[in-house]
This record gives C-alpha cells, structure tokens and sequence, in this order.
C-alpha cells in the first residue's frame, strides 16, 4: 500500500505496517504511532463552528485583555492536536499573547517546535497563560516583552532565540495595532504613525534580524488581511498597512528564495479577538461578523492550522510569495 511506502520511506520503520484496524500517523516521530479509526465524525456546519453575534462585550481600553473578556476566544487549548509537523523547529511569533499569535504558538508546541514570542508589557496576565498551554505541550517557552516599534528590541529578540536554542527557522509577524474612525481629520498624525510603525515597521526590522540567522527550508508568515483587498474607510490606517504587508510578502520572497526560505501571508477575515472590543465601538463589537457569510467571526483557533502548513516544509514546499484566504467566504481577488 502507499501508505506503506511512504511511512518506511520517511521514518525508516521498515514495512511501516500498522495493525487492522488502525490508520497510520504519519507526522509523529519514528515509530509509526497509530490511532483508533474513529467510530464517528465531529462534523458540523461552518456557520456554527464558533460563537455568533450578539456579543454582549464590555468595552476595553487598548491594547485589549483576554482575561477581561466576556466572550473568550478559542486557541484551540481543548481542540487542536499535534502530529509532528514541526519538531525540534524554532519559532518567534509576535502579539502571542492573545489573538491568532496564542493560537499558533499552541499549535506550534503541539507539532513539536519550541516557541519564542513577543507582547507587550502590560499584556503580561494574557502572556503567562500562553506560556503555560506551550509547557504544557512539553516545549520551551521563551517569552520576550517589549516593542516591536523598537528596531534594538527586535534585534535582540532575535539574537536572544539564536543564542539559547542555537537556531531559528519559523518568523511568524503577527502583532498589529487598530483603530477605527469614521472621518479621516478623527486619525491624528500620532496614531497614523503609530498603526504603520506597529504593523510595517516592526515586520521589516524582525524579518532583517532573522533572516540572516534563519536556516534552509524556514519560512517567514505575516498576518495580512481582507481589508488588503476590501478595505473600509473606518479603518484607514490598518488598512493601509495591511496592504502594505501584502506586497512586503511577495517583494522579500524573492530575496528570501536565495537563502534558501519561503515567505507567505495569511489573509484573515473577522476573527474574534481582543483586539475588538478595545478598539470598535460597542455596536460594531456587538454584530462584529453578522454580515459576513458564515454569519460570524472566525475563532483563532481556525486559522492556526494554515500557519502550521506554510511553516511545515514538506506540506508547502511549493510555495512562496502567496498569500492565503482565510476570510470566511469574502473572496480575494
């Protein structure tokens, strides 16, 4: 059988046979583990696969707390399940504390990479909870507070990974700043400049610190967005950088070809995160994803596993400067 083929192929076990009435794992290490064939299936309709409109969210000051929320998001701590896609790898990943970046780090763990990541100083209660979902997934956590506006910070960051772990092969930019408006004079200069330091600036200076340190097969994956494509004047400056990133994405995957690393984006819809209730007003939280297809937000812990493929060598060898549409039916162009 194939199966066969391809498990003594990859992980040297010989005919790689597994008993009746099991299915190979394929991603886990050298002994081809197996488990039960499942006796019923967890499917369900997408339109239900995670909290809908109403909510019903006390308003936040930003940078926004996991703990404060009323609606808590899901990573994926009692879901998502590891097959060894990344073991031994190291990653940084920025805004971990919450969000998207606390879903992919637990996922990361639990495909077996040690994971290092960046927040903020005042998102410490939200950033000791990822520490401990990463330890519990028997990986080494190396929290880093501080801000990626900061040129040095990113620099050391990178230089702190690469000395403690003697590697770095997964750069995942994620953390962003926003804020929505309805008129373009409600958008000082200082914010303006804020969002594009956040979300452009810190991206390049953490990508020129890794880069050079990163090993062949690594990958780089920023966090885009629709509002890239579809963008929406209330959030004039996150989009902007949004775009932005989209086009650093396809421009330094060609640099990056050259040492040997992929760069992709993932481009996200609504997702249900802090970063909501601290920074729309309290309608726009209430019916945030109403009008969107699937008639709600995406869970973070839905997009994580596209996260794990762009960073999974053999998964997405083939691919480089893309971008990935996760916006729940918005459709990029």
């Amino acid at each position: 059988m194939i199966w066969q083929w391809r498990a003594a192929q990859r992980f040297g076990t010989g005919a790689g046979e597994c008993p009746a009435g099991h299915t190979p794992r394929f991603r886990l290490p050298l002994d081809c583990e197996h488990i039960p064939m499942p006796t019923q299936t967890n499917e369900k309709n997408p339109k239900h696969g995670g909290e809908k409109p109403p909510f019903e969210e006390p308003k936040q000051a930003p940078p926004g707390s996991e703990q404060e929320m009323r609606t808590r998001p899901d990573h994926g701590e009692s879901s998502y399940r590891g097959f060894g896609r990344l073991r031994d790898k190291v990653a940084i990943i920025t805004g971990a504390d919450s969000g998207i970046g606390k879903a992919v780090a637990i996922a990361y763990a639990r495909e077996g990479a040690d994971v290092a990541f960046g927040y903020l100083p005042e998102e410490e209660e939200d950033a000791s909870d990822t520490v401990r979902w990463i330890r519990e997934a028997g990986r080494r956590a190396l929290p880093m507070p501080g801000n990626i506006k900061d040129e040095n910070y990113c620099r050391e960051l990178v230089d702190r990974v690469v000395s403690e772990t003697g590697r770095l092969d997964v750069l995942v930019n994620n953390a962003a700043f926003q804020m929505t408006h309805e008129k373009i004079e409600e958008f000082s200069s200082e914010e303006w400049d804020h969002t594009l330091r956040t979300n452009v600036y810190g991206m390049f200076y953490l990508s020129k610190a890794a880069l050079p340190r990163m090993r062949e097969g690594g990958a780089i994956i920023n966090t885009a967005s629709v509002q890239a494509y579809k963008p929406r004047g209330n959030l004039l400056a996150y989009a902007t950088t949004k775009g932005a990133i989209v086009t650093f994405t396809k421009a330094l995957s060609e640099l990056a070809t050259e040492r040997g690393v992929r760069v992709n984006a993932v481009a996200p819809g609504p997702v249900w995160t802090p970063l909501i209730p601290s920074t729309m007003p309290g309608q726009k939280v209430k019916q945030f994803g109403k009008s969107d297809m699937l008639e709600r937000p995406a869970q973070p812990a839905e997009l994580a596993p596209a996260y794990v493929f762009l960073a999974a060598t053999e998964e997405s060898s083939y691919i480089t400067g893309s971008v990935l549409d996760l916006t729940g039916g918005r459709m990029l162009p």
